[in-house]
């Protein structure tokens, strides 16, 4: 066997674990693409020092992988997604009686520092949403009527913008406030809609949509007549960049994502449940919402720095001490 091929037995693991992850807990396409990467290059590393293969892995062995990544300049983020791929595939082969033990059970993810996601205030929001409103001349109608569904969607459901752009007309529910939406994995989830969300939608249908349907129809509530059959996530965010130039806003601050951040932590901010905000944004992992905690904590503490009269009482003494 060759240094870094999988026997048949670690492969037949390999396959039955991707498939696990891909059916059974819906991972991505992508997801499963890295875990096969990094459980390669782990059996790769495993032959290449002699020490068997990936299913007799020892705790020992996983641990002499991660001061290679180490030493090797491998970044913790990249390092973490690694650890993250062994402990799922060990405990898959635990779980399955392929092994009596995990041996990747005691290993820690390197701590990584995640940057907080950039978001715009509510004011800044409310002034996006109002100039969206605008009906420019020259048949801009329909594509502010577009636009303004779309912001009006995005804020109200917090959408990942390809789920955004290739709504089927089936999402939305006549007489009903919520969207059906198919996200990662497959998996559909209930979001529910706002009044305004609702009502730019009904205008857009009413007196918009059709501007943008070709011949023979659409399935898609923001059609095109583009190779995709609706609107594009690049033409959306371009939108976006000019919408906020209108409204006064740096173009640099605004992006699709951006508005689901801002989703997100202006409902954390008035009080909504994490995990209802999780089931929202259609996350598998509540840790991966819990990072919109972290931004409005952050907002909160420079509030009270700004703004809570002790302070101000801090800045003017400090002021005065360096006066001449």
């Amino acid at each position: 066997m060759t240094a870094g091929a999988l026997s048949p037995q670690d492969a037949g693991l390999l396959e039955a674990f991707l498939e696990m992850m891909l059916v059974e807990r819906g991972a991505s396409a992508r997801t499963t693409r890295n875990y096969g990467r990094d459980l390669q290059r782990f059996s790769a590393f495993l032959a290449k020092e002699g020490r068997g293969g990936l299913i007799k892995a020892s705790h020992d062995d996983i641990a002499a992988y991660l001061a290679h990544l180490h030493k090797t300049g491998r970044a913790a983020a990249t390092t973490a997604l690694c650890v993250s791929a062994l402990k799922q595939f060990y405990g898959f082969a635990h779980g399955e009686g392929v092994r009596k033990d995990n041996p990747a059970a005691l290993i820690e993810r390197p701590k990584t520092t995640r940057p907080l996601p950039k978001i715009l205030s509510l004011a800044e929001t409310e002034k996006l949403l109002a100039a969206s409103a605008v009906i420019e001349g020259g048949g801009g109608k329909a594509k502010a009527l577009r636009l303004k569904a779309l912001l009006e969607i995005l804020y109200a459901s917090g959408l990942r913008v390809s789920e955004l752009v290739s709504l089927p007309m089936g999402a939305i529910r006549k007489g009903q406030p919520f969207l059906l939406v198919r996200g990662k994995g497959d998996k559909e989830r209930m979001v529910p809609l706002s009044e305004p969300a609702i009502e730019a939608v009904g205008k857009y249908l009413a007196e918009g949509r059709e501007k943008f349907v070709a011949k023979g129809g659409s399935k898609f509530l923001f059609p095109s007549r583009g190779k995709s059959g609706h609107l594009t996530t690049a033409r959306f965010a371009q939108m976006l960049k000019e919408l906020a130039m209108r409204a006064g806003i740096a173009p640099s601050k605004i992006s699709p994502h951006v508005l689901r951040h801002a989703f997100a932590t202006h409902l954390l901010e008035g009080g909504a449940d994490l995990r209802a905000v999780q089931q929202m944004l259609g996350h598998a992992d509540i840790t991966t919402t819990q990072i919109y905690t972290h931004v409005a904590q952050e907002r909160l503490k420079n509030l009270v720095f700004e703004n809570h009269p002790l302070q101000n009482r801090t800045q003017n003494r400090r002021k005065k001490k360096s006066a001449p």
